[in-house]
């Protein structure tokens, strides 16, 4: 597919058996190439956003495009591999270190040493002596390693760069990591998606750094939109969220 404008137009949506709107009438665009941060409190409709982005699940109301096209006149399996993602659900296998890290049995060792290192990976991948074939979780093999939930987060998203695809999503993927390495992550990330078009969901925001827009949900609508210093002029909710995490973010 050649890169596309996504719009949500009006698009609503609530989980199957609730009551209460999850999104509400959101409507925004985003153009090729371009980084954006959706930001908010938990359970402010951010995950969803995503996922009926995927078409993992559908709108209630409303529409989803690509270059003015409705994503559901696309064949599913064809639209899915546009995505790299790497959801706050994530989950590994027992399998290789470099298996996990490219999805498949056989994986190219070059390319998943270097995503290794982009996702921050590096210095605990050259302590393991069998480096890209350490087998992860001891439950199969004797010599299996456990990995901290940070570790753990960090081989995710080296799963994610090393996939590749026109828009990068990274869900939550640094709730694990302590706020200086959750920076490093995305600068390595703002580096690796230059040219493409990155969503960025978090309610830290680390994230707005490197985001050309924000967009900030709340109760499912969409509160504010604009850039970093132009949503902390408002002094709205986005400068709340922002202020109240300013000891981490100091720019």
């Amino acid at each position: 597919m050649t890169k596309g404008v996504i719009e949500f137009r009006n698009v609503s949506f609530r989980y199957p058996g609730t009551k209460e709107l999850v999104l509400d009438h959101v409507s925004l665009k985003i153009e090729p190439s371009e980084k954006i941060a959706v930001v908010g409190k938990n359970g402010s409709g951010k995950t969803t956003l995503v996922k009926l982005l995927c078409r993992l699940y559908e709108p209630e109301e409303g529409e989803i495009l690509w270059n003015g096209k409705n994503i559901r006149e696309y064949d599913l399996r064809e639209w899915q591999k546009i995505f790299a993602i790497v959801f706050q659900d994530y989950s590994l296998l027992s399998l290789t270190l470099g298996q996990n890290v490219a999805a498949s049995e056989q994986y190219e060792a070059e390319r998943a040493k270097e995503v290794l290192q982009l996702a921050g990976f590096g210095e605990r991948l050259n302590k393991l002596k069998k480096g890209l074939e350490t087998v992860v979780y001891p439950e199969y093999e004797q010599d299996g390693v456990s990995f901290s939930g940070g570790e753990e987060q960090k081989i995710a998203i080296a799963r994610a760069i090393y996939k590749g695809g026109q828009i990068c999503i990274l869900d939550e993927p640094t709730a694990a990591l302590d706020p200086v390495s959750e920076s490093r992550v995305y600068e390595s990330f703002d580096e690796i998606v230059k040219g493409k078009t990155a969503v960025y969901i978090s309610h830290r925001l680390s994230s707005c750094k490197f985001s050309d827009r924000i967009f900030v949900l709340d109760n499912g609508k969409i509160a504010e939109s604009g850039t970093h210093e132009a949503l902390l002029s408002q002094n709205g909710l986005y400068a709340q969220l922002w202020q109240a995490q300013a000891q981490y973010y100091k720019v």
